[in-house]
């Protein structure tokens, strides 16, 4: 699984990294466990679990993680359901996050926009070789490492969404959207049903250490819930070493549900709820 706690919302941005560090929020990323002591997703980007990392480091991979048969069967009658409603995402762990309208904020018009590795891989590989990033990441060193990590989620059955975060049409940050209750994060926390997961990191510079790492996350976990009409809440999970991407969360109408224990750190599980969006 990815880091789920990039810089998001510190108040000194790195010098001099064109398209670098990312703003502490995320994640990160969330999102049965291979051989290795599974480790769930980013930690360090501002987001619950995230999803395949084919790096060789033992971490726990959303798509490694194996659907028990009382899920699949609640997923079978969600989708049985979704097909005799007419329902758009019949089928699907999730919509397609380039389907989604943009959402106009304070910072500009943003819009998530799904990778396209050919595309792409260069620009996310600049960003994680960032050593901001890398200490949540994980994913420095040549492309390969940062397509092996990509890859599978393009390549899996849907459950996690990689895509460009772009602002006025300028790419500036890197989230995955993915099913937080099939992923391995579903183990350390009571999950429900359709929780949606988000792990994220702000590449370069202009864009940190403006409080936009905030706006985004409010942004995103909007846009997730305007579009997952079954997703009662999104949720993360940013190491709670990292004080920046916590307070980012929290100002964008998060609540701090609890200490979560995971294979490699100790999470501050925060969870944006459909039911207070309106209040917080």
């Amino acid at each position: 699984m990815p880091p789920a706690d990039a810089p998001a919302e510190s108040d000194t941005a790195p010098p001099e990294a064109a398209d670098a560090p990312p703003d502490p929020a995320d994640a990160s990323p969330e999102p049965a466990g291979p051989p290795p002591e599974p480790r769930p997703g980013p930690s360090g980007a501002g987001t619950g679990t995230g999803s395949g990392e084919g790096t060789g480091t033992g971490t726990e991979d959303t798509l490694d993680l194996k659907l028990t048969e009382e899920l699949l069967g609640l997923i079978g009658e969600d989708r049985r359901r979704a097909a005799a409603t007419g329902s758009a995402s019949s089928g699907e762990l999730l919509t397609d996050p380039g389907t989604w309208p943009g959402a106009t904020t304070r910072a500009g018009v943003f819009h998530l926009v799904p990778v396209v590795l050919e595309r792409d891989l260069a620009l996310i590989s600049r960003w994680m070789n960032d050593p901001a990033v890398a200490a949540f990441w994980e994913l420095a060193g040549p492309d390969s490492v940062t397509a092996d990590h990509i890859g599978p989620q393009l390549e899996g059955d849907g459950r996690s969404i990689p895509c460009l975060g772009v602002l006025d049409g300028t790419p500036m940050s890197y989230w995955e959207i993915y099913r937080a209750d099939l992923d391995p994060l579903a183990r350390h926390y009571p999950a429900r049903l359709h929780d949606t997961g988000i792990h994220l990191l702000i590449g370069g510079v202009n864009h940190r250490g403006k409080g936009l790492g905030t706006t985004l996350i409010r942004t995103v976990a909007d846009l997730a819930l305007d579009n997952l009409p079954r997703s009662g809440r999104v949720v993360a999970e940013p190491d709670l070493r990292n004080t920046p991407s916590v307070a980012a969360f929290l100002s964008a109408g998060f609540r701090f549900s609890a200490e979560v224990d995971l294979p490699d750190k100790r999470a501050a599980l925060m969870i944006r709820d459909r039911t207070y969006r309106d209040h917080l």
